[in-house]
C-alpha cells in the first residue's frame, strides 16, 4: 500500500529535499578518461531502461544522451519540473508519490559514478512516463475491473511525449499533460472544493429518516434545513418550518442529483442529502479517472450518452444542443449497457427487429417448445431471411445451440424498436432506438432494455442530426415515415457516440451534479485506484 508521509513532511521536502537533485553536475572530467565515462553512462543507461520498451527505445533514438541529469540549465529545469509534477500528482487525485520523489533524490544525492548517474537517468525517465501515462490516459484499464467497461484507452505515444518534453518549457508541458477539457478541469476545481470542505467538517449532521414535507415544522426539518445551507442550496434562515424556500431547496438538490423534483424530502432524497462529502469526493475522483479514459478528439458534434443519468444528448462545440430522457439496460449480467465510443453513420426508419440470438434462443425457444404460435408478431427465419412456416418446424428437437433459424419483427408502431433506430455498427449490438414502452420514460430509474438505448423523444433526435442535410429535416424524416417502408439514410456527416458512465460530472451552467452507481461499476473502479495507491485527503495507507 501506497505509503502517504504527513503534509509537513511533503512540506519540507518541497522546501528543501531538491537541493542537490535540482543542482547543476560538475563532474570535472575530460579527455579519455571523460569518453570513457561517456561510455559507461551510456551502458547503465541501456541497461536500466532495457525493462521499459517506451524509454529503452527513446534512449536509443537519442544516442544515450542525458536529458535529466546533465548540468546545463534545460536538464535542471526538466529535473525540477518532473519532481514537482510528482508531488503535485494527488491534486489530480493520483497516488501520492512524496516517497518517489524522495527516492530519486537520494538516488541523486547518492551517485558516486558515470555508472549511477546512468541509472538514476533512466529512472527518471521512467518516472515520467508513468506519470504522463496516468495523467493522459489513465491508470486503470476499464475492461480488467468490469466487462461492461470495454472502452479503449487511447495509446501512449512516448516519442511525441519526450519530443514535446525536449521542445517546450518543462513546468507548462508537465502541466499541460493532463486533459484538456472543461470537464476535467471543473471536476478538479470540484475536488478542491471538496477537500477543503473535508477539512473543515463537511456539511454537519445528517437529516433524520421520515418523510419530510411542505407545511411541517420540528427537529427534523431544522435539521433538514441546515444541510441544505450548508451544502449551498439554500441561504440562511432562521425558519423553522418547511416553507416555499425550503421547498424550492429540495427540488435544487433533488435536479442536481436525478431525482423527481417534487420538493418533498422522502426516503429516496433523505439518503442523497445523507451521503458524505468524502463519498462524494470519491465519485469526483473517479470521475476524473474516467475523464482521462475519453479520447479528446470527441468531435466537434458528438452524441454524449451519460448511463447514470439516463440522459442523451447530441453536443455541438461543446454546448447541448439537444437532449432527450432514455432507458439504459437492465441491471442483470448480460443486459447492462457497456461503455464504449463509435460512430454514428446512419438511421433506419420503419426498422425492422432482428430478434439478438441471445433472446431467440433463451426467452423464445423456449415459448415456442411449449405453444409454436407464441410470440406471433414475430417472424421466424432461414439463413437468407425468408419467412418460415411455423407449422413446418418441430421446435421441440432443437436446442439453444442447434436452433437453425432467426427472428425478425416487421416494421410496426408496436416493433421493439419503435419507427427509428440509429446505428453506430459496433460488435456490442448496441445502439440508440425509438421505443412503443413510452411509459418508461416519466420513471425516476430507467434500466429496463436488453442494453440498447432507447430514446423519450427519437424523431426530435432525428430531426436534430437531419438538420445538418436537410433544410426540411422534419418534412424528410415524416415522408418516409409515412410510407411504412424500411428506409436507410445515410448521415452526411458521421457522428462519434460516446456511451460513458459518470455518477459526477459539472454541468456548464450550474454546479456538480451526482447521480447512483446503477450497475456498482463506480465502487469497482474505486476498489482499484485504492489498489494503485489513491487515498483521501487526511487518511493514511
Amino acid at each position: 500500500m501506497t505509503t502517504v508521509l504527513p503534509r509537513k513532511t511533503r512540506h519540507t521536502i518541497k522546501a528543501g529535499l531538491f537541493a542537490f537533485a535540482l543542482a547543476g553536475f560538475a563532474w570535472g572530467i575530460s579527455g579519455s578518461t571523460a569518453t570513457a565515462q561517456v561510455t559507461a553512462f551510456k551502458q547503465a543507461v541501456a541497461e536500466a531502461a532495457s525493462d521499459n520498451t517506451d524509454v529503452s527505445a527513446f534512449y536509443r533514438a537519442n544516442g544515450y544522451d542525458a536529458i535529466w541529469t546533465g548540468s546545463d540549465k534545460a536538464s535542471l529545469k526538466r529535473r525540477q519540473a518532473l519532481l514537482q509534477a510528482l508531488l503535485d500528482a494527488p491534486a489530480h487525485g493520483l497516488p501520492d508519490q512524496t516517497s518517489m520523489v524522495a527516492k530519486l533524490t537520494e538516488a541523486l544525492k547518492s551517485v558516486q559514478t558515470t555508472r549511477d548517474l546512468g541509472r538514476v537517468e533512466a529512472a527518471l525517465s521512467k518516472a515520467f512516463v508513468t506519470y504522463a501515462e496516468d495523467l493522459k490516459t489513465g491508470m486503470l484499464v476499464p475492461s480488467k475491473i468490469d466487462d461492461g467497461m470495454v472502452r479503449k484507452k487511447a495509446d501512449l505515444d512516448a516519442e511525441a511525449l519526450f519530443t514535446g518534453l525536449m521542445a517546450e518549457q518543462p513546468t507548462a508541458y508537465m502541466r499541460n499533460l493532463a486533459p484538456d477539457s472543461p470537464q476535467y478541469r471543473a471536476l478538479m476545481r470540484e475536488k478542491q472544493r471538496l477537500e477543503r470542505l473535508v477539512q473543515t467538517g463537511g456539511w454537519g449532521p445528517t437529516v433524520p429518516a421520515g418523510k419530510k414535507q411542505p407545511g411541517q415544522k420540528g427537529a427534523g426539518v431544522i435539521a433538514l434545513r441546515n444541510r441544505l445551507i450548508a451544502m449551498g442550496y439554500l441561504e440562511r434562515s432562521a425558519s423553522g418550518s418547511y416553507d416555499s424556500a425550503l421547498e424550492q431547496a429540495v427540488q435544487a438538490f433533488q435536479t442536481a442529483h436525478g431525482l423527481a423534483a417534487d420538493g418533498v424530502a422522502g426516503d429516496s432524497t433523505l439518503k442523497e442529502i445523507n451521503i458524505s462529502p468524502n463519498a462524494r469526493l470519491k465519485s469526483v475522483i473517479i470521475a476524473m479517472e474516467r475523464e482521462r479514459w475519453l479520447t479528446p478528439e470527441r468531435g466537434d458534434r458528438h452524441v454524449l450518452v451519460n448511463l447514470t443519468d439516463f440522459s442523451a444528448r447530441i453536443m455541438d462545440h461543446g454546448e447541448i444542443t439537444f437532449q432527450t430522457r432514455s432507458v439504459i439496460g437492465k441491471n442483470t449480467h448480460d443486459r447492462r449497457t457497456p461503455e464504449f465510443s463509435d460512430v454514428m453513420d446512419h438511421m433506419v426508419i420503419n426498422p425492422s427487429w432482428y430478434v439478438p440470438r441471445s433472446i431467440v434462443t433463451k426467452e423464445y425457444l423456449p415459448k415456442l417448445k411449449a405453444n409454436p404460435n407464441a410470440v406471433s408478431h414475430i417472424h421466424v427465419t432461414d439463413n437468407k431471411g425468408r419467412t418460415v412456416s411455423r407449422g413446418a418446424i418441430d421446435f421441440s428437437k432443437y436446442t439453444a445451440r442447434s436452433f437453425p433459424f432467426s427472428m425478425r419483427q416487421p416494421p410496426s408502431k408496436t416493433n421493439a424498436l419503435g419507427l427509428v433506430k440509429f446505428m453506430f455498427p459496433n460488435k456490442y449490438n448496441i445502439y440508440l432506438h425509438d421505443s412503443p414502452q413510452k411509459h418508461l420514460y416519466p420513471r425516476e430509474v430507467r434500466a429496463y432494455s436488453h442494453g440498447c438505448i432507447r430514446l423519450a423523444e427519437p424523431f426530435e433526435f432525428a430531426y436534430a442530426l437531419l438538420a445538418k442535410q436537410s433544410e426540411e429535416p422534419k418534412a424528410f424524416f415524416d415522408r418516409i415515415l409515412k410510407s411504412g417502408n424500411e428506409t436507410r439514410v445515410n448521415l452526411e456527416t458521421h457522428v462519434p457516440v460516446h456511451l460513458i458512465y459518470r455518477t459526477a460530472f459539472v454541468p456548464n451552467k450550474g454546479p456538480v451534479e451526482f447521480r447512483r452507481d446503477v450497475y456498482g461499476r463506480d465502487t469497482k473502479v474505486w476498489a482499484a485506484l485504492e489498489r494503485a495507491g489513491v487515498v483521501l485527503p487526511g487518511v493514511q495507507g
